[in-house]
């Protein structure tokens, strides 16, 4: 079995819960960006991360997800400043789910990543964003040690579930 880890981070939050997906599998396996990724074929498996923005798959982690193969089996993970099972990362994690209308997307996994001091800056003075911005900025420190222990759990469950 053969596993591709692969991932859009701009920050560095969603490539160490890469690295950790990837440290936490048993199998044959490769790591890489995903403006690395030249061809999907011969992966069992793909694992694709990306981070939360504006409770959506980033733009430019919206190509990747379009073109994976009919059939291929795919987990996401991702990194978002709201606290985890909240409202805005299910509604990215469906995005990505309408994007994927080839793919046989096994699962998906998500933990609080910090978020750039800048944008919290700017979303605290606008009402409509303020409770989000205040939420998040309590995600500093993120993805720590626990958050990337459940990203090598995540993998090794979505190994199980192809066995």
């Amino acid at each position: 079995m053969k596993a591709l880890v692969t991932y859009y981070s701009e920050t560095g939050n969603t490539k160490k819960l890469a690295q950790a997906i990837y440290d936490g599998l048993t199998i044959n396996k490769e790591i890489k960006p995903v403006q690395e990724v030249e061809n999907t074929e011969g992966y069992d498996i793909i694992f694709y991360g990306f981070p939360v923005q504006a409770h959506s798959v980033p733009p430019k982690a919206m190509n990747f997800i379009e073109r994976l193969p009919r059939g291929q089996k795919t987990a996401f993970f991702s990194t978002h400043g709201s606290l985890r099972g909240g409202m805005l990362p299910k509604q990215a994690f469906e995005h990505a789910l309408s994007l994927a209308i080839n793919a046989n997307v096994l699962g998906h996994f998500g933990c609080r990543g910090q978020v750039k001091a800048a944008l919290l800056e700017a979303l605290i003075k606008k009402p409509e964003h303020k409770a989000w911005a205040e939420e998040a900025s309590s995600a500093s420190g993120h993805p720590d040690e626990h958050d990337l222990a459940d990203g090598k759990i995540f993998a090794a469950e979505i190994i199980a579930k192809m066995k």
